[in-house]
């Protein structure tokens, strides 16, 4: 028997809106339903569908335009996901951690040598409001941390690789196993690693990203 994984409501508001997207091949800037008619058709709230549709723009999936609706961004991001059948999700996120420390690892060693001033004004930013907030808004102010550093290593082609496979790097942000606080413990070395990087040492900022990882790593191991 397979552990059930708890789902809260917004997660699964956002896997509808994204079966939405992808069953009706909507490209980027067709338009979805206004927000009354969603919540209408999935019978949920306006905090659920907001939040939902927070996780969605921080995943660049849709775009909300105040008084005008809201838009598909880039579906392109998370298509690929759709057609990767994941029969263990502890299997395939240790997966994904390996590719995504692949990636990020150049990122930091890039960030540290590369970024400006605003872009670790940017981090700096990013890290605050993870320490100040308290449930899914932590998350994405996480996954902007890590998405911050990715744009300021300055290669281009390192984050349109990103960015292809960004969806399945989001699982990372949003309850991974069910569980919102599974990576509680890695927190501390984002401050360590942004150290690093505003101390313009690739070499440390890869072992604190690597620490990063190696707690997460663990993690999904321990559920």
């Amino acid at each position: 028997m397979k552990k059930i994984n708890k789902l809260r409501m917004h997660e699964m508001v956002a896997d509808e809106l994204k079966a939405f997207i992808r069953e009706r091949d909507l490209k980027q800037g067709d338009k979805l339903p206004s927000a009354d008619a969603i919540m209408k058709l999935l019978g949920v709230g306006r905090s659920s569908l907001r939040e939902a549709l927070r996780y969605l723009e921080a995943t660049d999936v849709v775009e909300v335009v105040n008084g005008k609706g809201i838009y598909v961004k880039e579906a392109g991001h998370y298509q690929m996901s759709a057609k990767i059948k994941i029969e263990d999700e502890k299997s395939a996120l240790l997966q994904l951690m390996e590719v995504r420390r692949a990636l990020e690892v150049l990122a930091v060693q890039l960030a540290a040598e590369r970024s400006t001033p605003e872009q670790m004004e940017e981090m700096r930013y990013y890290l605050h409001e993870i320490e100040v907030t308290e449930g899914p808004g932590s998350s994405v102010a996480d996954m902007k941390f890590h998405q911050a550093i990715y744009k300021a290593a300055g290669n281009p082609i390192l984050q349109s690789l990103v960015e292809s496979v960004w969806e399945l790097f989001a699982v990372f942000w949003n309850a991974p196993l069910g569980r919102q606080e599974i990576f509680n413990d890695s927190f501390p070395f984002h401050q360590t690693l942004f150290d690093a990087i505003v101390e313009r040492n690739p070499t440390k900022a890869c072992e604190e990203l690597n620490k990063l990882m190696n707690s997460m790593e663990q993690a999904i191991r321990n559920v």
